[in-house]
Parts: structure tokens; sequence; C-alpha cells
């Protein structure tokens, strides 16, 4: 079975527990516009400008993004580090994009790690029907679920689509052996202030699958270049990048009500 892969970065220490190799999937239902990886939205094989400088020579280039990849070629490439996986208690990580865009394909990635002891985990916003999203929480060992704010309206103005879907699915959540991780990146004016993330805490208070970790994610603007190469303007309401929320404070939110937290991912 073949899906649509663009990058897959090895020795990866932020996606999970452990040294992991990442599968990002093309493809994202969303349009987040703090997005740091705008060139993996659109689905299938699409292409980005870039400009390469040599000896002060500019050149400008077309670049396919994405390519079409069988599913057991990327878990031979996963296989390659199986050793870091061991020592490390690390594994696979499938991102995005939205992974779960591709169900067929990640579902059969999944079974093929599990075939061969690997630890996996799904990195997801949770966006997708209720058979996807609980097909995919029952074939990995961890989910990595982004909570971007609870009010539907204000989800649909900063990513285009209503949260609906993502609350139901996270509410849905009720399996022993899943490990699930709580992703909050904090995006200035739309999550930062108190009242969102009390709202957000109060989420994860009332759903009965125990949360094993909340990680706080800071605002940055490190994909801005790549909305240039795309032919993309990012939207003008991206804040300026010296707008940071006070990452202390939602720690300690969080920490105050029985959470472990972590700073990053």
């Amino acid at each position: 079975m073949n899906g649509i892969v663009f990058d897959i970065r090895r020795y990866s220490v932020h996606d999970g527990p452990g040294i992991r190799s990442t599968v990002f999937l093309k493809g994202c239902p969303l349009r987040c516009f703090w997005c740091h990886n705008p060139e993996s939205q659109a689905t299938g094989i699409t292409k980005i400008r870039k400009t390469e400088t040599l000896d002060g020579k500019s050149t400008i280039a077309d670049e396919n993004v994405g390519y079409s990849i069988s599913d057991q070629a990327v878990v031979n490439t996963i296989l390659r580090d199986r050793l870091c996986y061991e020592e490390s208690n690390g594994g696979v990580t499938f991102s995005g994009g939205e992974p779960l865009l591709q169900p067929d394909f990640l579902l059969s990635m999944l079974r093929m790690c599990h075939e061969e002891g690997i630890h996996t985990a799904v990195d997801t916003s949770g966006f997708a029907s209720r058979e996807i999203f609980t097909r995919v929480a029952e074939a990995t060992n961890m989910l990595l679920l982004d909570i971007k704010t609870t009010h539907g309206n204000k989800h649909l103005e900063a990513t285009g689509q209503n949260n609906k879907v993502i609350v139901e699915n996270l509410k849905s959540l009720n399996n022993p052996n899943l490990q699930l991780i709580i992703r909050i990146p904090l995006i200035p004016g739309i999550n930062d202030t108190r009242e969102e993330l009390s709202a957000s805490l109060q989420l994860l208070q009332s759903i009965r699958q125990p949360v094993e970790r909340v990680d706080i994610l800071p605002f940055h603007r490190l994909g801005q270049h790549k909305y240039e190469a795309l032919g993309l303007l990012p939207s003008p309401k991206l804040p300026n990048h010296h707008a940071t929320p006070n990452t202390r404070e939602a720690i300690s939110l969080f920490n105050q009500a029985g959470f472990w937290v972590k700073e990053g991912g």
C-alpha cells in the first residue's frame, strides 16, 4: 500500500519518548494560521519554489513536496534504527500534516511496526471521523493530541474547522493501554489567556482517558520562510514574534490541578 509522505526524520527527541523516527504524512484538513509546516497542508505531491545562492549568484528552482512510498518501505527505514529505540525506549511517531487523513496507510504501518516490536505514537489534531479516530487510537501505543481552544467559533476562525469533532473524539477515549499526551500550543490572542487555559483544563478533567502528560508548546515563527517559498502569505492575524505568552503561568495552572506538565514537545 502506498501513501504520501513529505519527510522521514531520524533521531528525533521531540515527538515522544526516547530516540525516534518521525514520519510526516502529507495533507491536513486544518489551516492553522501559525502552522510551521504549511507545505504539509495540501494533499498529494505539490511544489515549493526555493532560492539557492552559490558564489553570490541566486537560482530559483521548483522542488517537489511529498513523494509516494509504500508502507513497507517506510517501515524498512524505521527499522534501521531499531537498536536506538531499544536502548532509549524510543520508537516511531507518525505526524504530519494530519496522519489520520491517510488512515489505511497509517494503520498498515502501525500494524507492521507492532509486529516488529516498535513503540508507536501518532501526533494528531484529532480532526477525523469517530471510526477512524477510534481505530487509530486502538492501534497505537501513544496519542499526541493537540488542544488549540475549546471554543468552537474561535477554533473555526483560527483553523478553518470547528472543534466539535475533536472534543467528541477526545471524550470518547477510554483505553487503558493507550498513553495520552495532550499538547497545547500557546498562541497569542487565541488561547494564552487564563480563561482559555482554564477551559482547556476543565476539558481534560472531564474526560475518562487518563492524561499521561500535558505539553505546553511556546509560540514561534520558524516556518515563516516556507510561506514565501510556497507563494503564500501568513495570515495577518499572525502575532509578532515578540508576543510570547506566559508559559510559566500555563504550566503552573496545570501542575496545580495534578497534571504532569512539560514545556516543549
